[in-house]
C-alpha cells in the first residue's frame, strides 16, 4: 500500500482510506468487523467516520468494539457539526467539546488523529472554532484537524485566522470529488495547494456510479446504493452522466482495465490527494477497492480523460 502525507504537516496515510459511513446502518458489527480486519490486513491506516453516521452514533460505536488493540495502528478520523439525535450540533465551544467526548467515548479511545468539522457552521466564528479545537490538541485529545464541505471563501477565511491567533490551521479537506463532479477544480484545489491541504475525496465512486456494476437500461443491482437511495440517485443517474460513463468504460476496457481502476488510479494522479476515502460493506469490496489505484496514469491518458469529462455534452 502507497502512503501519502496527510497535507503539508499531517501524518502519513494510505493512498486508499476506509469510509465507515455504512457501519451501524447498512452493516452491523460482524459484517464491520471483517470490512475493518480486512482493511487492515491491506495496509489501509486511514479509518474516517463521523459522530452522525450510523444512525447517529452508531459507526463510531463500533469502530471502538472491533479495532480493539489495533487502534494504534490506524489514523482515527472522525467529524462533528451535524445535528445529533438530542439536538446538538455546530461548530461553537460548547458544540465541540460536547462532541468530542462523546465521540471519544463511542470510539474507545483517548485520542482523535483528525477531527474535522464537518460541515461549516455559519453561526459560529472561526476563530472560536479554531480555539476549541486548539485546546483539545493541547489537551491531547486531538492530534490533526481538517473540515469538510468548505467553500474557497471559508477556506481562505480559516487558514488566515489560524495563524494570525497562533492557533493550529486544517490539515485537510474532504469534499465531493469525483470523475463525474469536478467542482472544487474551479477554485477550492488552488486554495488547498496554497496553503498545504491535503484533499480526502468522498463519493470517489459517485455512490457506485463508477465501480462499474451499472448499465443504462439495465435492471439495477440488488443491494447497491443506487437501487434503494433516490436521495443519492436524484442527480447521477442522468443522460449526461450516462454518457461520461460510457465513455470513461470503454476508455478502461480499450486498455484491459476496469472503470473501477480508472476511477480510483484517476484520483490518485491528483497530486494534491492524500488519500481516497472508500466505502465498504464487504471484505471483498474494501479488496478490490485497494487493488483498484495502482494504474498509473500517462499524461496522454490523463488528457484524454479530461477531455471526456470536463466537456459539456
Amino acid at each position: 500500500m502507497h502512503k501519502r502525507q496527510l497535507g503539508a504537516s499531517g501524518p502519513q496515510v494510505s493512498l486508499v482510506g476506509l469510509g465507515t459511513n455504512n457501519f451501524g446502518g447498512r452493516i452491523g458489527r460482524e459484517a464491520s468487523r471483517r470490512v475493518v480486519d480486512k482493511a487492515l490486513d491491506l495496509g489501509v491506516t486511514l479509518i474516517d467516520t463521523a459522530d452522525v453516521y450510523g444512525n447517529k452514533g452508531g459507526s463510531e460505536t463500533i469502530l471502538g468494539e472491533v479495532l480493539g488493540a489495533r487502534r494504534k495502528d490506524v489514523v482515527l478520523a472522525t467529524k462533528f457539526g451535524m445535528p445529533m439525535a438530542d439536538g446538538s450540533g455546530g461548530a461553537s465551544r460548547r458544540a465541540i467539546m460536547q462532541a468530542a467526548e462523546a465521540s471519544l467515548r463511542r470510539l474507545n479511545t483517548d485520542w482523535i488523529d483528525l477531527y474535522q468539522l464537518h460541515r461549516p457552521d455559519p453561526k459560529t466564528p472561526i476563530e472560536e472554532t479554531l480555539r476549541t479545537l486548539d485546546d483539545l490538541v493541547k489537551a491531547g485529545k486531538v492530534r490533526f484537524i481538517g473540515c469538510s464541505n468548505f467553500s474557497a471563501a471559508q477556506l481562505e477565511e480559516a487558514q488566515s485566522v489560524a495563524p494570525r491567533h497562533g492557533l493550529p490551521a486544517f490539515v485537510s479537506c474532504q469534499d465531493e470529488y469525483n470523475l463525474l463532479d469536478r467542482a472544487i477544480e474551479k477554485d477550492r484545489v488552488a486554495v488547498m495547494q496554497r496553503y498545504g491541504l491535503g484533499l480526502l475525496p468522498y463519493f470517489p465512486l459517485a455512490s457506485g456510479l463508477l465501480s462499474g456494476k451499472y448499465r443504462r437500461g439495465a435492471p439495477m443491482p440488488a443491494g447497491a446504493r443506487l437501487s434503494y437511495s433516490a436521495h443519492h440517485a436524484e442527480g447521477l443517474l442522468t443522460p449526461h452522466n450516462w454518457r461520461i460513463v460510457e465513455r470513461l468504460t470503454e476508455f478502461a476496457a480499450q486498455r484491459d482495465r476496469s472503470l473501477l481502476e480508472l476511477a480510483m488510479s484517476w484520483l490518485a494522479s491528483r497530486p494534491y490527494l492524500s488519500s481516497i476515502i472508500a466505502g465498504a460493506t464487504t471484505a471483498e469490496q474494501i479488496e478490490r477497492n485497494v487493488a483498484a489505484a495502482g494504474w498509473v496514469l500517462s499524461a496522454a491518458d490523463l488528457a484524454e480523460i479530461d477531455r471526456m469529462t470536463l466537456r459539456s455534452s
